[in-house]
């Protein structure tokens, strides 16, 4: 049998290098891999369906999801994880201390559907601040003008406006036109040192730590989508994908592990590592369905609240079917 080739993006990281390099096969595939930036992906993905397998947006899967309208179905292979409180920025100038002073303030946001501001709104009502109590800026962060990638319809008691014209969102943070803002990336005046610019939570592994203690939620912000035409046309594709990228990442993680000598560019590798398993159990980075219904179902739940999917999804409407279980011996 051909293989059957098919264009691949993901973004560059030890979980799916061993793809990209060729240390691990896709079984029938032959693939066309290019590693870009998430904006890049999403972009093209949602507005072009430039790719047959694409990393994309749990949002904005979520979205197009709920509308029927998704050119792609998700693989649960969870290629970006983050914990959010450290996405949380301030001006240090303006009184704000603790999430109940953001209540009343002009908060900025590139995109109201990005994954990250999704769950770091979901923190924020945890401190009992609602979506509802700020007025939100949208804008550029450092280009004015950035569009939604998707259309979105926001309820009616959510307060946005769009950025002056010609302005960036990192250059009203630094001239305090803005309190704060809330993204996946940080704002150049952050990176820079500004000295009114800080996180609103200063210490975001304690938060974080805490959060999941009480919570068990390990925030997922990528899935893998696969072109639904060729999910139809190729049944065992699906299968195959999942596995392929579970072989990787566990490559990833047994180089992790081995600290020997680092194979990342950062010190305390194997403390950091040791603090997340005590947080987190062994298996820090899981892939599947099973184990993470509760992390995706309180993200659905989040979501749905906040505007963003016309009706409220359920873990079974997700992924591909093939998808959720796996064989064993």
């Amino acid at each position: 049998m051909t293989n059957l080739t098919l264009s691949i993006a993901m973004g560059d990281y030890d979980r799916t290098r061993p793809i990209h390099d060729g240390r691990v096969q896709i079984d029938g595939v032959t693939p066309i891999t290019q590693l870009l930036s998430p904006e890049e992906m999403f972009f093209r993905a949602f507005r072009h369906q430039a790719f047959d397998v694409s990393e994309l947006s749990f949002s904005s899967y979520c979205v197009k999801r709920a509308q029927d309208a998704s050119p792609y179905v998700a693989i649960p292979v969870f290629l970006s994880r983050a914990f959010r409180h450290s996405s949380i920025y301030i001006r240090t100038d303006t009184g704000i201390e603790r999430p109940q002073d953001l209540k009343g303030r002009r908060i900025g946001i590139a995109e109201w559907q990005l994954t990250a501001n999704v769950w770091a709104r979901g923190i924020l009502e945890d401190y009992g601040v609602k979506p509802s109590d700020i007025k939100w800026i949208r804008g550029g962060m450092h280009t004015p003008g950035r569009p939604e990638k998707i259309a979105v319809t926001l309820p009616d008691d959510i307060d946005m406006t769009p950025a002056p014209e010609g302005a960036t969102l990192d250059g009203l943070l630094r001239d305090g036109e803005i309190d704060g803002f809330i993204g996946p990336r940080s704002l150049r005046c952050f990176d820079e040192g500004h000295p009114q610019v800080g996180r609103l939570f200063a210490n975001g592994i304690e938060a974080a730590s805490e959060h999941y203690a009480r919570t068990r939620v390990f925030p997922i912000m990528h899935v893998l989508g696969l072109r639904q035409s060729l999910a139809d046309a190729h049944p065992w594709l699906p299968g195959a994908l999942l596995k392929a990228f579970t072989q990787a990442k566990g490559m990833a993680q047994t180089a992790l592990s081995d600290t020997s000598a680092t194979k990342v560019t950062m010190p305390f590798v194997e403390d950091t590592l040791t603090t997340a398993r005590r947080l987190i159990g062994p298996e820090i980075w899981t892939y599947g369905v099973p184990g993470n219904e509760h992390v995706l179902d309180t993200f659905l739940d989040l979501h749905h609240r906040q505007g963003l999917s016309a009706r409220r999804l359920s873990v079974e409407d997700l992924f591909h079917p093939a998808t959720y279980e796996a064989y064993s011996l």
